[in-house]
């Protein structure tokens, strides 16, 4: 997930771009206010109730009141300030203010990149209470955000009652915390004392290294949680357990395990005994999604562990790398489908999957999408799992390393890539002058490069796609009134190179390579090395864009038209006039029935808005800091707001900052 990784200080208007390589208890405050009791919820309340907007998460605000025609009138309507900017925590460097608020009648609850949780007036912004969870400020976490927090509802208890309402939160030392939601106290009937320990029974190995940066899923009176784990120390890590706890008690209710637990389930589902018992990950750490109505929920799965080879875990490896309908009141397994067989790319499932309806060919489908960091989509009827999309095996590559065996097929869905596959070659090289752009052809040809899949080696091979995407944690939205999904996408490369055992620590301490990031990769016979494919001037060796916003229509399974998402104006010098190129990105797009698509995420300081029938942008705000968050929009007091977190991002180098900004039209006079 995130590694330590060094650039030049010279090379002061590139630092956003290089730095992708590593990517990806306590008491209320004393001035605490109580919000106001909420009443139970009806479907109009409900307007942001969940991290991606609803339990399917497809990131849809329902007003129509800002538009194509006025949304260039918006103007800033308040700013909270968090407070946390890193002071005495260890990676305040690596903070990344990446959540989005859920709002709960007419308070908006929101998360910082240290679980500290906050309740604001969603009108005004203005500050209702703050719970600390005074989480280690020692220690060095595998990663360092918070995107968000859960609500749940007693419908058994009276609405008045303490903790009948509750806001819960995964934190970065392995806690499930119960609060109530009105005043902010911990729920002291939930585990001990309000929280539940997570760590244990996981097979923790690292403190710190085992977290939880995604928010809980809700099902009736289940929260269900995966874990971040930090990637490619070892192949024994921790486990990837998902498990559901009761929401009033914290008693554990199931828990479900992508790696098999037994020699007869190791041999069914592609691993061998040996390796599905000192394997770890295949974590759940994105988004969980529910169909409640269904009694389903659908947990995207990430790599086995390590990422880059797999020689210790032969065979497919399922379920890591698949998207899994579980049965929401037992943790049964109902039906799953493995979108990257034998992962040695470090290409988790980051993607929420999205649950959505929609019509093809006369008919209504309830239909499941998952977006992958290979850029498909990959489309499945949620109550069967079929496919709802052709899906073809096709050949790929075959590992050139000994003692690994790469699987000789991947799937590939019929839906329109999003980035593409083909092989970069020395002719792909690009560069600002002559001498860059002939570095640029060298360094390509020295590697291996044989399109998508193509198997990391001894002599360094070009991912493209890289490890940060395609589409990453920020997720799809859809406009069901135009059957269109939005995605914001990478197309930066990157390379890895494995590393013989004996060799890691000489060339990690060579000096040679400043920009790179190693890892152990304990118990193989391999470390790891992995850099941006970038000239001598930092750049990427291929042309922009590398990064964009992108609309497929799924009545016609065609891209309707993607363009290129960001400037370059935050990664130059004040003196460099400002190019709209395409940057990287990390964060989601938000859709509105007003027509609009909302997106922060690039590396410049902007929240957007584009035409949704176009793709053409129409307006952009400032942001005083890094928008690589999911922004929001929500109506109270007759006025519709889009909000999102403006706190910057670690692993891109953004600015830092703790921002929660709200845009608005003018107030009516």
């Amino acid at each position: 997930m995130t590694f330590a990784c060094r650039r030049p200080a010279t090379l002061l208007w590139i630092a956003p771009i290089a730095p992708l390589v590593v990517m990806l208890g306590g008491l209320v405050a004393s001035q605490a206010v109580a919000a106001p009791p909420h009443r139970r919820l009806n479907d109009d309340d409900a307007q942001w109730q969940f991290y991606g907007g609803d339990a399917g998460g497809t990131r849809y605000g329902a007003s129509r009141q800002i538009t194509p025609g006025n949304v260039d009138q918006l103007e800033i309507a308040w700013t909270y300030r968090t407070g946390e900017l890193g002071v005495g925590f260890l990676r305040a460097g690596k903070l990344s203010f990446e959540a989005t608020p859920i709002l709960v009648g007419d308070t908006l609850y929101v998360s910082t990149p240290t679980d500290i949780v906050i309740a604001l007036d969603a009108a005004t912004g203005k500050f209702r209470w703050r719970h600390d969870p005074k989480i280690p400020r020692h220690l060095h976490y595998a990663e360092a955000t918070s995107r968000g927090v859960a609500w749940w509802s007693d419908e058994s208890a009276d609405a008045n009652a303490r903790c009948s309402q509750r806001i819960f939160i995964g934190t970065l030392d392995a806690r499930l915390i119960a609060l109530d939601a009105r005043n902010g106290a911990p729920c002291s009937d939930f585990g001990n004392g309000g929280s539940v320990d997570l760590a244990a029974g996981a097979r923790p190995t690292e403190r710190g290294q085992y977290l939880v940066t995604s928010p809980p899923a809700v099902y009736r009176d289940l929260i269900v949680t995966g874990s971040a784990i930090g990637d490619n120390r070892s192949v024994e890590l921790e486990r990837g357990i998902v498990r559901a706890f009761d929401a009033r008690t914290g008693v554990q209710r199931w828990s479900w395990d992508p790696i098999p637990v037994t020699p007869a389930e190791a041999t069914t589902h592609g691993w061998t005994d040996e390796s599905a018992r000192r394997t770890g990950a295949a974590n759940a750490w994105s988004m969980i999604s529910v169909d409640a109505g269904r009694g389903l929920i659908f947990v995207p799965t990430g790599s086995a562990s390590p990422d880059f080879y797999g020689g210790e875990r032969p065979g497919l490896n399922n379920y890591a790398n698949s998207l899994v309908a579980l049965r929401a009141d037992t943790g049964e397994r109902v039906w799953h489908r493995q979108l990257i067989h034998h992962d040695l790319w470090d290409y988790d499932l980051a993607a929420q999957p999205m649950l959505i309806d929609f019509e093809r060919e006369g008919k209504a489908i309830p239909a499941v999408v998952q977006a992958t960091k290979t850029g498909m989509l990959f489309v499945f009827d949620r109550e069967t799992g079929e496919p709802v999309f052709e899906i073809v095996e096709r050949p790929v590559p075959a590992s050139t390393v000994p003692g690994e065996v790469a699987s000789p097929t991947q799937p590939f869905a019929a839906t329109p890539a999003l980035v593409s596959h083909a092989a970069i070659t020395p002719q792909d090289a690009w560069g600002l002058t002559v001498i860059d752009r002939a570095k640029c052809r060298d360094l390509i040809g020295k590697y291996r490069s044989e399109g998508l899949f193509t198997p990391p080696s001894l002599q360094g091979t070009i991912l493209s796609p890289s490890f940060v995407g395609g589409v990453n944690w920020g997720s799809l939205a859809f406009d069901p009134e135009r059957q269109l999904i939005l995605a914001a996408v990478n197309h930066v490369p990157m390379v890895a190179t494995l590393v013989p055992r004996e060799q890691l620590k000489p060339m990690r301490e060579s000096g040679n390579y400043p920009d790179s990031e190693f890892a152990q990769q304990a118990g193989t016979p391999y470390g790891m090395r992995r850099e941006l494919l970038a000239s001598p001037l930092g750049l990427p060796c291929t042309a922009p864009p590398w990064g964009s916003l992108a609309a497929v229509d799924l009545r016609r399974n065609a891209i309707l038209w993607q363009v290129v998402l960001g400037s370059t104006r935050d990664s130059t010098p004040w003196f460099v006039p400002s190019r709209t190129i395409g940057m990287p990105n990390m964060g989601g797009p938000l859709v509105t029935a007003g027509g609009l698509v909302f997106i922060g995420a690039a590396t410049d300081n902007y929240l957007r808005a584009f035409d949704i029938e176009t793709g053409r942008e129409l307006w952009k705000g400032r942001l005083p800091a890094g928008g690589q968050a999911t922004p929001m929009s929500y109506e109270s007091g007759g006025r519709q707001y889009v909000v999102i977190a403006a706190g910057g991002h670690g692993g891109l180098k953004t600015k830092q900052g703790d921002y929660l900004i709200a845009f608005a039209l003018p107030p009516a006079r």
